[in-house]
């Protein structure tokens, strides 16, 4: 198998965490089956999350913002690892791609904005996501909480994303955990 270049985002803000750990086994494995690998942890950031004035003027980019975008640039798999909180994404990291996924890097609208151009076509995604209930209760009382960062951004952008999601994470047993490592490093060796 061809080696890839693989960028993991830790979106939980502390990576001391189920979050951080699974992220630290898709790391470690990709790694290990000879993949480049770089990953950010979005607890180490240092960036404002908030769009002062919406998408009227666009804020000066902080140095973390710049590098996450030369990484997903480099990247040919992007791997985020979140837990689901009230129906999508950590604030923190809906206000990094706020932010940064911006026109010219991300995508570039038509004149008639009738559509757009995915810049970052050729990409695949990965999204591993905790849920603390049972991840299917979770689809079938609220929606799908993945769409915003699978369908709205990466999607949009061109990254083809597969969602894996982890329910009960809250009060998962050891032996539960090590499951889901287990299916952790088995997508992380074949980059997927």
């Amino acid at each position: 198998m061809k080696s890839k270049r693989i960028f993991v985002l830790l979106g939980h803000p502390n990576a001391d965490t189920l979050s951080g750990a699974l992220a630290t086994e898709y790391e470690t494995a990709a790694r290990a089956a000879g993949h480049e690998v770089r990953r950010t942890n979005i607890g180490d950031l240092s960036f404002d999350p908030i769009l002062h004035l919406g998408y009227k003027a666009i804020q000066e980019l902080e140095p973390d913002l710049k590098i996450v975008q030369e990484n997903i640039s480099w990247a040919e798999h992007v791997v985020i690892v979140h837990p689901n909180w009230w129906g999508g994404m950590p604030a923190i990291l809906k206000g990094m791609w706020d932010r940064m996924f911006l026109p010219r890097f991300a995508f570039r609208m038509w004149k008639n904005r009738l559509g757009w151009d995915s810049l970052l076509k050729g990409r695949t995604g990965r999204l591993i996501v905790l849920c603390g209930n049972p991840a299917f209760i979770d689809w079938l009382a609220f929606g799908d909480f993945t769409a915003s960062l699978k369908r709205s951004l990466l999607e949009f952008a061109g990254i083809r994303t597969k969602v894996i999601t982890f329910g009960m994470s809250e009060t998962s047993s050891e032996r539960r955990r090590e499951i889901w490592k287990k299916k952790v490093r088995r997508l992380a060796k074949k980059a997927q």
